[in-house]
């Protein structure tokens, strides 16, 4: 996305329609309809609902997201890992869980919310034909929907914002006809029937699991933020409301002049559809469908964020990542699409007799986690802007309160399927703790050493024509933070295991900062063509494409007369041929040596695992695997035992 998507226009708020407000901008097509189940409508509860509806997008959506969570940017970035990378600096280290929890919980969230979208539109054409098998359509709309990913949205994305203003147009007017014929629903503004409704329903409390679903869209407005700018969103999250709340509003009118009666009873499967004129039932679904593709859309590119966000941050293993577009942001994540796939095909399968009622269970315990965990760190966040305290009480409070409630009345679904995006979590969660525990446990015995000890033997070595020439240019991938240390098995590498004799030694360390899209880099040169050091600083959403990188570094030191990479062979030199360059990976292993406690042996084992299914580091960096030599080093964590061996003649 350019820039220009990010000041307030009319380009600006048509393109943020398609991209943010897919998920919750669908919720009319489920969320009454589980409210009143298979219940006798009743107008106390009916009004009780759509007040709980107006107050939840209210304190939820509008204050916490729209008005709170917006602010709370990285450099115009948002989302929970954003939010993270901002309040990471308090060096507070439990803050990692509720990132991480928060960061699994959303993505779960994502593997039901295509699934949902989809079945609610298409289960529409019921309604013209009871007999249209709805499985096999919501299968094929999903497939292709994910086999469309890997070509990128630049060509279909024109369309979602035209798509989404026309779905909110059609909620609006839809609702307004209806409401018109009963505007005793327009007492539901007082905050009083809500509390009604919780007291006097037959579910009591637990009725909250069903009113939450019309804002479980709301964390994708703060986590989609950097595609379109916090004036976009807030702008157009006015006309977005005030459709929702006309439809809302016009399909509890519709239900309250039926009082007394069953949808069943009267052959209606969904009150969204009851409020439609029969001659645009076709119309109607059509556009719906095209909705909920949007929605599903703008989950699944979100999923891709931050994935690529988790494993900028060590928390999720290097997988391969392709860049459809040249549109900023894009990506395609080949593993991740199609685990979404089998999620929600599985979804799907799993309540194939109940349809989206049954998924409606499975929904909204994942995402009310991801809004506690965020409510967590935006504690800290206000903390660390100092924020007035008494604010920082009241507002965390409220919102832990209405979210721990929310949370209560989604558990009691559990049973009913909550248990299934739950599972999907906590195994995103383990991933993502397993990756991050063992990485640190590794750097915790990583042996580092002065590199100005080395410089003399480095420099000898170079010019020491007995050894054979290993490469004119060889780099070296290294992990040191501090650009006057290297670990100890480069130096290992290059002097014992086997002497690499080479006219320029390169060391290269990228460090991944808290900012989004920084790119930076700095060098360090020890021996004047012989010995540099090059440090890349990049932002977390930023692609470490280091074999292009180095390759403009180079170019530019070149260019400034700071270095010569031309062949030191005599007759390459004589015709200004550039050397060759090696790169050299230092691959690090566990040693059976090590006597380790049980845990820290079981995530390593995971590690190790894990690994070995994602990506190689020469292909996550970016390197040319003809011009990569990969060594393996034992990782000697614990001295080993003394071996006691007795000589006998």
């Amino acid at each position: 996305m350019g820039k220009h998507i990010h000041k307030l226009s009319a380009a600006g708020l048509l393109v943020t329609l398609g991209i943010i407000f897919g998920d919750i901008g669908t919720s009319p097509l489920y969320v009454l309809k589980a409210i009143v189940g298979n219940d006798p409508i009743n107008s106390r509860d009916i009004i009780g609902a759509i007040s709980a509806i107006f107050w939840t997008l209210t304190l939820q959506t509008t204050i916490k997201y729209v008005i709170i969570m917006l602010r709370a940017d990285n450099k115009g970035e948002g989302g929970i890992f954003s939010l993270y990378t901002l309040i990471r600096k308090t060096k507070i280290k439990w803050l990692l869980f509720p990132a991480i929890i928060g960061g699994s919980t959303l993505l779960a969230d994502g593997i039901i919310t295509p699934p949902i979208s989809v079945s609610s539109a298409i289960e529409g054409l019921i309604v013209i034909n009871p007999d249209i098998p709805i499985i096999p359509i919501v299968i094929v709309i999903i497939t292709i929907l994910f086999g469309l990913q890997q070509f990128g949205t630049k060509l279909i994305g024109r369309f979602f914002g035209p798509v989404m203003f026309i779905w909110f147009t059609m909620l609006g007017i839809l609702g307004g006809i209806q409401l018109g014929t009963n505007l005793n629903v327009l007492s539901a503004f007082n905050p009083y029937h809500a509390y009604e409704l919780l007291m006097n329903h037959k579910q009591g409390f637990l009725i909250l699991g069903a009113v939450f679903l019309c804002t479980t869209g709301a964390e994708a407005l703060y986590s989609d933020l950097g595609h379109c700018g916090k004036e976009n969103i807030r702008v157009s999250w006015i006309f977005v409301k005030i459709m929702l709340l006309l439809n809302y509003f016009g399909q509890g009118a519709w239900l309250i002049s039926h009082e007394g009666k069953t949808l069943a009873s009267m052959g209606i499967t969904n009150p969204f559809y009851a409020i439609m004129p029969q001659w645009f039932l076709p119309f109607g679904i059509g556009i719906a469908t095209l909705a909920a593709v949007v929605a599903s859309q703008a989950l699944i590119s979100g999923s891709f964020t931050l994935i690529n966000e988790a494993i900028r941050l060590n928390f999720w293993p290097k997988v391969k990542i392709k860049y459809p577009t040249e549109l900023k942001g894009q990506l395609y994540i080949p593993s991740l699409n199609w685990m979404l796939w089998a999620g929600c095909i599985f979804i799907v399968w799993k309540f194939r007799e109940e349809g989206s009622s049954g998924m409606e269970a499975a929904y909204g315990l994942a995402i009310v986690m991801t809004m506690l965990m965020t409510t967590t760190l935006l504690n800290f966040y206000m903390i660390l802007k100092r924020y007035n305290k008494f604010l920082i009480i009241a507002l965390i409070s409220t919102y832990s309160i209405i979210e721990i409630s929310f949370l209560i009345a989604n558990l009691h679904k559990f049973a009913d399927g909550g248990y299934i995006t739950l599972m999907i979590a906590i195994l995103l969660m383990i991933t993502m703790f397993t990756w991050y525990f063992a990485r640190k446990i590794r750097n915790r015995y990583l042996v580092f050493v002065k590199l100005s000890d080395y410089l003399p033997v480095l420099e000898d070595l170079s010019r020491d024509l007995s050894v054979p020439k290993y490469a004119t240019n060889l780099v070296y991938l290294t992990s040191a933070d501090h650009r006057t240390e290297i670990e100890s098995k480069i130096m290992y590498s290059i002097l014992n295991k086997q002497p690499k004799r080479a006219d320029i030694y390169w060391f290269v360390h990228v460090h991944v900062v808290d900012e989004p899209y920084t790119m930076e880099y700095r060098v360090n040169e020890f021996i004047h063509d012989d010995v540099i050091r090059i440090d890349f600083r990049l932002g977390f959403r930023v692609a470490p494409r280091i074999s292009l990188m180095f390759k403009k570094v180079v170019e530019d030191m070149v260019k400034n007369k700071e270095v010569d990479v031309t062949s030191r062979y005599a007759s390459l030199n004589k015709n200004n041929i550039i050397g060759d360059f090696r790169f050299i990976l230092i691959e690090k292993f566990i040693s059976y040596d090590n006597d380790l406690p049980f845990y820290e042996k079981w995530i390593l084992d995971s590690y190790n695992i894990l690994k070995k299914m994602g990506l190689s580091e020469e292909k996550a960096f970016g390197l040319d695997s003809s011009s990569v030599t990969i060594e393996s080093f034992p990782l000697l964590i614990t001295a080993p035992k003394e071996i006691c061996l007795t000589r006998v003649d």
